[in-house]
């Protein structure tokens, strides 16, 4: 081949054509001293972090923190909702109040007021409050964590009662019924000696009117802060009811949630009929004491009103919505003999 005839040999690939410096991302450092080739600042995996130099500000390596912003959660205002213990619904307080405090989605039974449940028994404005002056005093001088005087100015400031239980004269449907209603807000419900006096006079005054007797306890016994004088009170109330069955009247008593101790064990439990809420805890000791003292296992469901009606211990299990036609219609059957004969 002759030099004449040399041709350059043509190039296949295009020559690259790099970008200026700029264009890439340079990280803290140069490769090799040139400014020219920068290492790219890519996220480096968790475990790979380089450990911070002595001298460093911890606060360039914090970590942002889980749940650091403020909570979302609503605050609900108390006195508007109420979660059912049985099926955990929230109830607007309102329709419970409506509903005498029965659960509209279970049918739990809810505490009620004293005041409440005889404004849902009796007729409007018929009830005639009897002894509302009584009120308790410290006998035997009693000192504990705080005194027994305490403790009932305490109540009587909270609930608005001078003690646990509230008497008087009203009437339920067509008749006139001497009524008392226990109320447990107040120290438990527990029977003192002004408890056990306002019961027995209230007992004594339908006897010598000829009315029949209604009682509807909620307590947690007898009264701890006034001793032997509140147990005195058990046989006090039973020995009036005595008297008032001798005249052939009759005594309805209606168990609510919680009737227990002293309570139980008196006056609740002698009467024509026994009635209870649905679901009311009704015994003398609490479950645990006598699974301890039996030394044996309890049958479920022990102590509540149903189980408590299936061996035969009370008569019959109301709802709190039906009580007082069920005892409008107890009233009428027991006293249809009297009726029939004060007609002639």
């Amino acid at each position: 081949m002759e030099s004449g005839n040399l041709q350059p040999h043509p190039r296949t690939h295009p020559i690259p054509v790099f970008p200026a410096p700029s264009a890439f991302p340079l990280a803290s450092h140069t490769v090799m001293g040139n400014p020219s080739f920068a290492k790219k600042n890519l996220p480096m995996p968790p475990g790979d972090q380089p450990a911070a130099k002595s001298g460093t500000s911890p606060s360039s390596f914090k970590k942002l923190k889980i749940g650091a912003s403020k909570s979302r959660k609503r605050e609900i205002p108390e006195g508007i909702w109420t979660k059912c213990p049985e099926c955990s619904v929230m109830l607007y307080d309102k329709e419970l109040d409506e509903n005498l405090k029965v659960c509209l989605h279970c049918g739990h039974h809810f505490q009620i007021g004293s005041r409440e449940r005889i404004h849902s028994l009796v007729d409007t404005c018929s009830f005639e409050e009897m002894d509302a002056s009584l009120v308790s005093t410290d006998v035997l001088g009693f000192v504990g964590v705080s005194s027994y005087t305490s403790k009932l100015d305490e109540y009587q400031k909270s609930t608005g009662l001078n003690d646990a239980v509230i008497t008087g004269i009203g009437k339920i449907g067509p008749h006139r019924v001497a009524l008392g209603v226990m109320d447990f807000t107040f120290l438990g419900g527990s029977m003192g000696s002004v408890v056990g006096e306002k019961l027995t006079r209230l007992i004594e005054t339908a006897t010598d009117r000829h009315l029949p007797i209604i009682i509807i306890a909620a307590s947690g016994g007898a009264r701890m802060y006034e001793g032997m004088c509140s147990l005195m009170q058990m046989a006090k109330t039973c020995g009036a009811l005595a008297y008032h069955a001798r005249s052939r009247l009759p005594y309805l008593s209606v168990l609510t949630n919680p009737t227990t101790a002293g309570v139980m064990a008196s006056f609740a439990t002698v009467g024509d009929l026994i009635i209870a809420e649905p679901g009311a805890m009704i015994g003398f000791a609490g479950p645990r004491v006598i699974k301890d003292t039996t030394q044996s296992e309890l049958p479920p469901g022990f102590q509540t009103a149903e189980f408590l009606l299936e061996h035969g211990l009370i008569d019959a299990v109301v709802p709190r919505k039906e009580m007082k036609e069920r005892l409008t219609s107890y009233l009428d059957y027991l006293t249809a003999a009297r009726r029939q004969v004060g007609a002639q």
